[in-house]
């Protein structure tokens, strides 16, 4: 949302949770992170707008419950529900994407936008 090209990793990224590509995970805290950010009167994003990626993302996506507390140690306290959630669905081979690297530990499931549409790319080539 905050891009202006249309051909950047994270607006990649976003047309592939639409696409069925990408299938994002969340749970009630992230949507609440989310939509609190997205409120910021920095951004100046239209009410309907925001509703309409909240709503992209639970009906695109993946529910999760993390009822396993992480022992990872966050700079933001507030990372800490991305990380568990992550966690709890590693066996299926899930990814945190993020812009923000340095607020993680170095962990090879963590990547950034351009990774992940990496890791895509040759999981559908060796699909096709």
């Amino acid at each position: 949302m905050l891009s202006k090209h249309t051909d950047s990793a994270t607006v990649r990224v976003m047309n592939a949770i639409a696409t069925n590509r990408i299938v994002p995970l969340y749970n009630y805290e992230i949507l609440a992170e989310y939509d609190e950010v997205l409120h910021r009167k920095n951004f100046h994003f239209e009410e309907e707008r925001i509703r309409n990626t909240l709503a992209a993302i639970q009906q695109k996506g993946v529910a999760v419950n993390s009822t396993t507390p992480t022992k990872e140690l966050l700079p933001d306290k507030s990372d800490v529900v991305f990380y568990e959630v992550v966690m709890e669905k590693r066996d299926e081979n899930a990814y945190l994407v993020t812009g923000n690297l340095k607020h993680f530990p170095h962990k090879t499931f963590i990547v950034t936008p351009a990774e992940m549409l990496q890791i895509v790319a040759e999981a559908e080539e060796k699909e096709g």
